[in-house]
C-alpha cells in the first residue's frame, strides 16, 4: 500500500499541484500588458528573425495553453489569448514556441531526440493503459504476465519520452528570457512575470516524467513479485 501512494498517488497529486500552478501563474500574468504593447504573435517572428529564421509560419489555433511547435511543417501554432495578447504571459509562451524553433535550427541534439522517439510514444500511449488494466486482472496467469511486460516497454518509452523533453523545454524558456531582453521586447523589471509563467510550464513537464517513472517502477515491481512467486 506504501508503495502504491509513493509511486502514483504522490505523483498523481503532483501533477495536480503543477496543473494548477500553470493555470494560476498563466491567468495572472495574462492580466498583465506589456509596456511595448507588442503582441505574441510579434515578439515571436521578432526572436526568430534574431536568429535568421524567416520560414516558419506562425498561425492561430484555438484552445487555451495548446501552443506548439511543429517541426515537420515548420509551423508555430499560438493560442488566440497568445497570438493577439500583449501580456507578460502571452510574450513568454510566444517566445518559449519561438525558442523551440531556434533550437531545430541549430540542430539542438535532445529536441533531434524528442522527434525520433515521437512516433514511438504515441503508439505506446495509445495502448498502455489497455495492456496495463488487461495485465494487472490477469496477472496470475501467464498471458497477464506478458501483458505486464509489453506495458512496461510502454511506458519506457513514455518515460524516455517525458524525460528527453525536460532539457528541451528548459532550454527553450531559456532562451526564450534572454532573447525578450535583449531585443527590447520586455524591461528587465517585466520578466518575474515571464520567468514565472514559463517556470510554472516547466514543472509541468517534471510532473509527467514523474507520474511516467511511478507507473513504470509500479508495474516494475509487480513483475518483480511475479518471478517471486
Amino acid at each position: 500500500m506504501l508503495i502504491w501512494i509513493v509511486l502514483i498517488i504522490i505523483p498523481m497529486l503532483f501533477g495536480m499541484y503543477a496543473q494548477m500552478k500553470i493555470q494560476s501563474a498563466y491567468s495572472k500574468n495574462s492580466q498583465i500588458s506589456s509596456r511595448s504593447r507588442i503582441r505574441g504573435a510579434e515578439a515571436a517572428q521578432a526572436v526568430m528573425q534574431s536568429a535568421g529564421i524567416t520560414d516558419v509560419e506562425i498561425v492561430e489555433v484555438p484552445g487555451r495553453l495548446t501552443d506548439h511547435y511543429d517541426p515537420i511543417h515548420k509551423r508555430l501554432a499560438l493560442s488566440r489569448d497568445n497570438y493577439h495578447g500583449t501580456s507578460l504571459a502571452a510574450l513568454g509562451v510566444a517566445a518559449h514556441e519561438a525558442g523551440h524553433a531556434i533550437q531545430h535550427k541549430v540542430g539542438y541534439a535532445m529536441m533531434s531526440v524528442r522527434q525520433t522517439l515521437a512516433p514511438a510514444t504515441q503508439i505506446a500511449a495509445g495502448v498502455a493503459n489497455f495492456v496495463l488494466i488487461a495485465g494487472i486482472f490477469l496477472i496470475s496467469s501467464a498471458i497477464g504476465g506478458k501483458l505486464l511486460l509489453f506495458g512496461a516497454i510502454a511506458l519506457g518509452v513514455i518515460c524516455l519520452f517525458q524525460f528527453v523533453t525536460l532539457p528541451v523545454e528548459f532550454d527553450a524558456s531559456r532562451r526564450a528570457k534572454a532573447q525578450l531582453v535583449h531585443l527590447g521586447i520586455l524591461d528587465r523589471d517585466e520578466m518575474p512575470g515571464v520567468n514565472a509563467t514559463l517556470d510554472a510550464a516547466a514543472l509541468t513537464y517534471v510532473a509527467a516524467f514523474v507520474a511516467a517513472l511511478g507507473s513504470l517502477l509500479h508495474i516494475l515491481m509487480l513483475l518483480s513479485g511475479r518471478r517471486d512467486d
